[in-house]
């Protein structure tokens, strides 16, 4: 794999509550305040589109 790859499988995605914007944890490091660009501050933590499938026991 090559190293963007690496970067984009790990990063952590975040979605505004407000208007929906998705944002990268990257992202979030570069700016001075943890907040969306509408200005709100509310984020929740988006899940990966990677279903885990667990062997029945």
């Amino acid at each position: 794999m090559s190293e963007s790859e690496e970067r984009a499988f790990g990063e952590v995605e975040y979605e505004c509550v407000r208007c929906g914007t998705k944002v990268t944890s990257e992202e979030l490091a570069q700016l001075p305040e943890i907040k969306c660009i509408c200005g709100y501050r509310i984020l929740k933590k988006t899940r990966p589109p990677v279903v885990k499938q667990v062997k029945a026991v």
